[in-house]
C-alpha cells in the first residue's frame, strides 16, 4: 500500500470519485490545501470523502517557492510514493512536488505544457500533430491582427482556463472585442492565482467532438476508449453530453486514437492517465486540447460501467509508480451516457417536472437535479447545470440520444424567469 499526496481537488464529483479511486487501489492519501472551508460549503457531501484523508495539511499552494520546502518536511515525516492532484490548476503544482521528492509521475515540463494551451499547440504542430491554425496575442492591434490573417469565424480562448471558461467563437472584430474583453476581466482564477494575459486565437474546426481516454505507463501508452461529447449554448461550447464508447465507424475510431498518442507522445507524458479532446472535420482528426488527468463531468463513471475499468484507481496507481491493471472486464453493459441539463434562463428555481417515469426505469442509473430554491443564470461554461442523468444498456451506441431525450422531456420552472 503506498501512501500518496493529494494537492487541492475539485469540488465536484472528482473530489469524491478520486478518493474512493485511491482507496480501491490499495493505497491511501494525505489532503494538502491553502483553504479546506473551500471543500465544506453547503451542498458538499458529509461526511466529505476528502476527509477520509489520513491526514489534512495546510499550506499556501499557490506559491511553490514556499511549498516545496514544506512538502520535503512532510516527506522527511510521511514518506509519499506519489502525488496527484483532480484540479487544473494544481496539475503543474503536483508534477512539480513529484519532481522535487524524486517521486513517479508525469514529468514536471511535460504537465507544464499540456496545462497551457499555447505551448501545447507549439510543441505538437513542432511533432506533425493535425490541429487548428493558431496565433497567441496580448495587445489588442496584435490580436486584430492575428484575427484577420487566422480569417474569421475563429475561436477565443484563454491559455490557461479550464471548463470551456470564456471560449468563445467569434465571427467578426466586433464579437473578438467582446471575448477578449470577457477573458481580461477575469486576471485572477478561482483559486486565486494570476493568470496569463495572452489570448489564444484558433482557427474554427467545424466537427463532431470526441475525448479520448487513454493510460501512460512506462513511456507506453493505452487507449482504453473513445467518448462521443456532445456540445451546445453556441457561441460558448458547453459540454451537454457524453457517451462511452462513441459511436465511430472502426476506421474514424483509429485515427482519432492514433492522433491522441500522438499528442500524448509529442509533450512526453508518462505515468498519468490522460483525456485528450479531438474534433473530426472533413480533414480528419484535429487535436483541441491535451488535459493530463482522469476526465470530469462523470466519464471515468461511463468508462468504468462500461469496460470495469476505474481509471481514477489507474491514475492513483500509475503516479505511485506502479503497473494499473488494464483488462476490460465484463459488466453487461455495452453503451452508457450521460446528459446535463444547461440553464438559459435567469431566475429562482421553484419546481422540477419530468421525472415521473425515472424511478421505474431500470437503465437510469443515476440522476442529480438542482433544489428548489436555486439561483440560476445561464451557462456560459461546465461549470453550470441545472443537473444529470446517466443512463445505461446491454446494446452499444443506443444511451446517448436516451439521456439526451430525458433531459429534454424536464421542466424547470423559474421564479422572476428572463
Amino acid at each position: 500500500m503506498g501512501h500518496l499526496l493529494m494537492v487541492e481537488s475539485w469540488v465536484g464529483s472528482m473530489s469524491t470519485l478520486l478518493p474512493a479511486g485511491i482507496k480501491d487501489s490499495g493505497h491511501e492519501f494525505s489532503f494538502l490545501t491553502r483553504n479546506l472551508g473551500h471543500y465544506l460549503r453547503p451542498g458538499t457531501p458529509v461526511p466529505h470523502p476528502l476527509l477520509g484523508a489520513a491526514n489534512v495539511f495546510t499550506a499556501e499552494t499557490n506559491d511553490e517557492s514556499t511549498l516545496l520546502p514544506h512538502v520535503r518536511k512532510l516527506h522527511a515525516a510521511f514518506g509519499f510514493d506519489g502525488v496527484l492532484t483532480s484540479c487544473d490548476y494544481y496539475l503543474p503544482t503536483a508534477a512539480a512536488i513529484a519532481a522535487d521528492l524524486g517521486l513517479p509521475g508525469p514529468g514536471r515540463t511535460a504537465v507544464a505544457d499540456a496545462c497551457d494551451k499555447h505551448r501545447t499547440r507549439l510543441i505538437c504542430r513542432a511533432a506533425g500533430v493535425a490541429g487548428p491554425g493558431f496565433a497567441v496575442a496580448q495587445a489588442w492591434d496584435e490580436i486584430v491582427r492575428a484575427a484577420t490573417e487566422l480569417g474569421y469565424p475563429l475561436v477565443v480562448k484563454p491559455v490557461d482556463l479550464c471548463g470551456g471558461m470564456f471560449v468563445r467563437r467569434v465571427g467578426d472584430e466586433a464579437e473578438l472585442r467582446v471575448a477578449v474583453d470577457a477573458i481580461a476581466g477575469f486576471p485572477i482564477n478561482a483559486r486565486g492565482q494570476h493568470r496569463s494575459p495572452r489570448i489564444l486565437l484558433e482557427e474554427c474546426v467545424d466537427g463532431p467532438e470526441f475525448s479520448v481516454e487513454t493510460v501512460t505507463v512506462a513511456g507506453r501508452t493505452t487507449v482504453i476508449g473513445v467518448t462521443d461529447k456532445r456540445i451546445t449554448g453556441a457561441p460558448a461550447f458547453i459540454e451537454s453530453g457524453h457517451m462511452f464508447p462513441a459511436a465511430l465507424g472502426p476506421a474514424d475510431t483509429t485515427a482519432v486514437a492514433e492522433l491522441a498518442v500522438a499528442a500524448i507522445t509529442a509533450l512526453g507524458l508518462d505515468a498519468t492517465v490522460a483525456h485528450t479532446e479531438i474534433k473530426l472535420d472533413p480533414r480528419g482528426p484535429r487535436l483541441i486540447e491535451v488535459n493530463p488527468r482522469p476526465a470530469g463531468n462523470r466519464i471515468t463513471e461511463l468508462v468504468r460501467r462500461v469496460t470495469g475499468i476505474d481509471l481514477t484507481a489507474v491514475h492513483a496507481e500509475a503516479v505511485a509508480g506502479g503497473e494499473p491493471d488494464l483488462t476490460p472486464r465484463e459488466t453487461g453493459i455495452a453503451s452508457a451516457a450521460v446528459a446535463f441539463a444547461v440553464p438559459t434562463e435567469t431566475g429562482l428555481l421553484t419546481r422540477v417536472d419530468g421525472t415521473q417515469s425515472w424511478a421505474a426505469d431500470p437503465r437510469i442509473v443515476e440522476r442529480k437535479l438542482a433544489d428548489p430554491g436555486t439561483e440560476v443564470r445561464p451557462a456560459t461554461d461546465n461549470n453550470t447545470y441545472l443537473g444529470h442523468v446517466m443512463v445505461v444498456d446491454e446494446t452499444r451506441g443506443t444511451t446517448g440520444d436516451l439521456a439526451q431525450r430525458l433531459i429534454a422531456d424536464l421542466h424547470f420552472e423559474l421564479e422572476g424567469a428572463r
